[in-house]
């Protein structure tokens, strides 16, 4: 006698009633499974994007702002501060690397971050192609940047103002890839990276070669007007060019800011704590003492993930009240069932099958329902989070992988056929005691 199949005839005989209860026990997964897979990978990007920075530092505001907006790009910064309060920042004991960003463009929706060197050493990145900028308008470009946008070595751009699309246009001057970084997993997958001379041209009324702003800027953006030299004058320039890259290099270096003689402003700083003491002491004196303020990756992410926590609860709570309607709904299903088919069932036993075989009948066609409740769950989970990271252009959103399995999703299915069982056992306890007699006698 095959249990299997003739519990799956009982299933499909009622189509409507066995989809209805299939369906609301997958959405009360499927919000659990949509749960876990934000939760695990959230935290976990979160604090990958925010390995090796201390502190942030930045125009006050909200400190939540500037993190959000400084470290994983996906707010508004709370506005600019000084270059000269920013570089006596950079010279105190406490400070062990500060990494300078100057923001305020895009393309077509990525954000152009102004930086040094240190902030691709920050994140280890590789060179899938290419090599890092070496003169202004010169620009690294991420991954998926590359990907979408179909960018090459080479290829030229303008930037629009603002960090979001829609913006007007900076005509005045194109910036060129020189690099592609490998993919990393991490925020700097969709960013397109330049140095921060870049940004404050980009932003000036008079073109950089007109009026620039070092002697060894000047000098390396003159490299055009020497190439029609013969070969040994050529060679010369060359030798030169590469000469002024290295000093303007090791100038900015030294500081960590570009050179300028201009009263220029950066957006934020990223920094790097030379000692314990420095995580009490420095932000209370750049929070009391200029006018910056400073905040913490780990505090202000602790603070967002206590905030969203009782969001994730509510959802959860949810996923509970559905999954507890669908047990009910099964339960009720199974014993309005086994009362139309007490008959069957006593045929059943009157041709061989034991009381055993009918309990196991009926706990057969409620795990069977929530075995396909629990798949159903996960596969909509999964694909509810596909389609909200295809539509995201948020960060952090769009570099979640909704087609990641986690081990939680197997304690998914065994939950979904606990309730399977808990629903059946009051059905499956009525069907062990049929009584063939009486079944046969009334009929």
């Amino acid at each position: 006698m095959n249990l299997f199949k003739i519990s799956w005839k009982y299933l499909t005989f009622r189509p409507l009633s066995t989809g209805l209860n299939v369906f609301l026990l997958a959405l009360g997964l499927a919000i659990i499974t949509v749960l876990l897979l934000i939760q695990d990978q959230f935290e976990k990007k979160m604090n990958q994007d925010a390995a090796g920075i201390d502190l942030v530092v930045g125009a006050k505001g909200s400190p939540l702002q500037l993190i959000l907006s400084s470290v994983y790009h996906i707010d508004f910064p709370t506005g600019n501060i000084k270059m000269e309060e920013a570089q006596r920042l950079s010279r105190n004991r406490l400070v062990k690397k500060i990494i300078p960003l100057a923001l305020g463009d895009n393309f077509q929706g990525f954000r152009i971050v102004g930086t040094n060197h240190d902030y691709l050493e920050l994140y280890g990145v590789d060179f899938a192609d290419g090599k890092p900028w070496e003169v202004p308008f010169e620009v690294v470009i991420g991954s998926e940047i590359a990907t979408k946008l179909k960018l090459k070595l080479g290829d030229e751009f303008t930037s629009s103002h603002g960090i979001s699309e829609g913006s007007h246009d900076h005509d005045e001057h194109n910036f060129v890839v020189s690099g592609i970084l490998a993919p990393r997993g991490n925020v700097v997958d969709r960013l397109i990276l330049t140095s921060i001379e870049s940004v404050w041209y980009t932003h000036d009324e008079e073109s950089v070669a007109v009026e620039p702003e070092s002697s060894a800027l000047a000098e390396a953006s003159d490299k055009e007007a020497h190439e029609d030299h013969d070969a040994e004058g050529h060679d010369a320039t060359e030798n030169h060019d590469s000469d002024e890259h290295a000093k303007f290099h090791a100038a900015v270096s030294k500081t960590g800011f570009p050179v300028s003689d201009k009263d220029r402003e950066v957006t934020t700083l990223l920094l790097q704590y030379r000692n314990p003491i420095a995580a009490v002491q420095l932000p209370r004196m750049i929070n009391s003492g200029t006018s910056m303020q400073a905040a913490s990756p780990s505090f202000e992410m602790s603070r967002l993930f206590e905030l969203l926590g009782v969001g994730i609860s509510l959802l959860q709570g949810l996923a509970v009240v559905l999954i507890v309607i669908a047990g009910l709904g099964i339960f009720i299903a199974l014993y309005n069932s086994l009362k139309e088919r007490k008959y069957d069932l006593a045929i059943l036993r009157a041709i061989g099958a034991s009381r055993a075989q009918l309990l196991a009948l009926i706990f057969l066609e409620g795990l069977m329902l929530t075995f396909m409740g629990a798949v159903l769950g996960i596969a909509l989970g999964h694909s509810f989070l596909w389609l909200l990271v295809s539509q995201s252009d948020q960060n952090v959103v769009a570099a979640l992988q909704p087609w990641i399995f986690l081990k939680q999703e197997l304690w998914i299915i065994a939950y979904a056929l606990g309730v399977g069982v808990l629903a059946s056992i009051i059905p499956a306890w009525s069907a062990y005691q049929t009584s063939i007699a009486k079944q046969l006698t009334k009929a």
